[in-house]
């Protein structure tokens, strides 16, 4: 730990807040930046940049893995630093996932004018604590329809790997809280410190807030930007699939000119692509087995039961072993079975 001195004397000085339940490849990948950036030997000393785990219990925080980190600082003056990072992960029915008092905390950080980075899903906890009011933000796809749900009117943006909205920093996770950190530390320590740390990170590239999410189980991972903004897009609507033409219209292009790009990058056409898309998603739940395909067919756009069978063996194949026939009544029942033996 740094002594006070050493602290005062950090460019870049940064104070995280662990849900319960967080991820902790988000906040490692956060650290980990920081401590690269902050020696310029190899000690891992904290001189260009400081951090501490601040709490208000000081009791060990469980990541949503199992493991466990020790806060080590009282959340109580917010203007010692630079930065306060949320760090958010497993997202629990519980009402409160901030208690109170890190809530105004937060808040009195906020009005002091201390900026409020939210990493994974720490963006639902600054949004509940109404600290995102007017701000735009990033929500990882995979929680975008979680995050719209329990926000009714919002509109988060899911198809980038972070977003700066003034004194707002929002980030899907994962490796996007490297990037992320990484701008930090070019902002205040300088560019080779955040270079540096990436490179020894094994990052090879810097990545902007612009850059597209990766995302699991798409078809094909196009070189066409517009084409794989358009891919994040279709994911983050499944239940009511947009078309060609509504595609084109938000990216400012002819549906032609979407269909000739998504040839030349996919070799299939935007319908077919998203089509993958929706079945691939389907497939996943299909394994989970605790929905049954009727609601699965819903969820991924299909207009029916029988659609989503017979798309799903033309495309993929035979339907997972695991597939529920659960539903909200026998007949549902029997039909599902004989969509399925069919």
């Amino acid at each position: 730990m740094p002594t006070r001195t050493e602290a005062r004397r950090a460019r870049l000085k940064v104070g995280f807040i662990l849900i319960d339940g967080f991820t902790l490849g988000a906040f490692a990948n956060f650290v980990d930046v920081l401590r690269l950036a902050a020696d310029d030997g190899d000690g891992s000393r904290q001189i260009n940049c400081t951090w501490k785990i601040l709490s208000s219990k000081m009791t060990p925080i469980a990541s949503s893995c199992g493991i466990s980190v020790q806060p080590n600082e009282h959340a109580f003056e917010p203007r010692e630093y630079d930065y306060l990072v949320v760090v958010g992960g497993v997202l629990r029915n519980s009402p409160v996932r901030l208690e109170p008092s890190l809530v105004r905390f937060l808040k009195t950080a906020a009005a002091s004018g201390t900026p409020l980075v939210a990493l994974c899903t720490g963006v639902f906890d600054l949004t509940e604590a109404g600290l995102m009011k007017g701000y735009r933000c990033c929500v990882s796809w995979f929680h975008h329809d979680d995050f719209r749900n329990k926000f009714l009117g919002t509109e988060p943006i899911s198809d980038q790997l972070y977003v700066v909205d003034r004194d707002r920093l929002t980030c899907s996770g994962g490796v996007g809280s490297a990037h992320l950190a990484a701008l930090l530390v070019d902002r205040h320590v300088g560019t080779a410190a955040a270079i540096k740390s990436l490179n020894i990170m094994m990052i090879d590239r810097v990545l902007n807030g612009e850059d597209p999410q990766p995302q699991s189980n798409v078809p094909l991972i196009a070189s066409d930007e517009l084409v794989q903004k358009a891919i994040h897009f279709m994911r983050q609507r499944m239940s009511l699939p947009p078309s060609s033409l509504e595609i084109a219209e938000r990216f400012g292009i002819s549906r032609r000119q979407l269909e000739r790009r998504f040839q030349i990058a996919t070799g299939s056409s935007p319908a077919r692509v998203g089509r993958l898309i929706r079945l691939k998603h389907g497939g996943l739940l299909l394994a989970r087995g605790d929905r049954s395909v009727e609601e699965i067919a819903e969820a991924t756009g299909f207009c029916d039961l029988s659609h989503f069978v017979r798309s799903y063996r033309k495309e993929i194949g035979p339907l997972p072993a695991k597939t529920s026939s659960v539903s909200g009544s026998k007949s549902q029942s029997a039909r599902t079975r004989a969509h399925l033996k069919a």
